[in-house]
């Protein structure tokens, strides 16, 4: 193992956003880490730029995909890595400015004393500063759905969270089956089902830096739909 924490970071056209995110993950993590970019082809130049600051930055990491697998696929192949690799924590977050890497210290802290820790968006006050009433309404609508469906208190949908890959089985992340935006809420309440200890932290989080959202309304039909397969899914679990 050359680090014991994995900081992993699904991209597709994220192009503008590269530096920034690891300037401020430089300046608010103080442990030896490294960043794996998990590429989906992107076309705006973001996989040759990562290619490309790689080479003498040898604690980024990139694995190139020839197409766009979604955000959940993605993931999965990064934990994968991160298990083979033996990482202890595996921490994964968005590209796009939302996800403060002035959290780390503390998502680190959490994690000491507990098998996976996310991020919950729903328990501060004003902590989707900026965002259109729109999106506001279907994150917190499709928190409480969960919460009324299977009586979890969780912010599943959130990507920012980190892993304890010495407690979790990896078997169990990947009984997540899903490739997209539900993988986040189905391997979330899998964990919650199997009795891991999960700690929340309250965080904000303000609207993308810079780019566009690679979530459509399609994707939040499914995302609803899918929530009720998790329901009967994860009862026999």
């Amino acid at each position: 193992m050359s680090n014991k924490f994995l900081i992993l970071i699904p991209t597709y056209n994220e192009r503008y956003n590269i530096k920034p995110i690891l300037k401020k993950i430089k300046n608010n993590f103080n442990h030896s880490y490294n960043v794996l970019f998990i590429d989906d082809n992107s076309i705006d130049g973001t996989r040759e730029y990562i290619t490309k600051i790689k080479t003498v930055n040898k604690y980024i990491l990139l694995i190139n995909r020839k197409k766009k697998l979604g955000v959940g696929s993605a993931h999965k192949v990064g934990i994968k890595y991160g298990y083979k690799k033996r990482y202890q924590f595996i921490i994964t977050m968005d590209c796009d400015g939302t996800h403060d890497p002035i959290y780390l210290k503390k998502i680190l802290k959490f994690s000491k004393d507990s098998d996976l820790v996310i991020t919950n968006r729903f328990k501060g006050k004003n902590s989707l500063k900026g965002w259109s009433f729109y999106r506001k309404f279907i994150t917190t609508f499709r928190f409480l759905f969960v919460k009324f469906l299977f009586g979890a208190d969780l912010d599943t949908s959130g990507a920012y969270r980190c892993y304890n890959a010495n407690k979790i089985k990896l078997k169990d992340i990947m009984l997540s089956k899903n490739n997209s935006y539900s993988f986040f809420t189905e391997s979330a309440l899998i964990l919650w089902k199997k009795n891991y200890k999960i700690k929340q932290l309250n965080v904000s989080l303000p609207k993308r830096a810079s780019g566009s959202s690679k979530m459509g309304y399609l994707d939040l039909i499914k995302g609803f739909a899918y929530t009720i397969y998790i329901f009967f899914k994860i009862r026999n679990i």
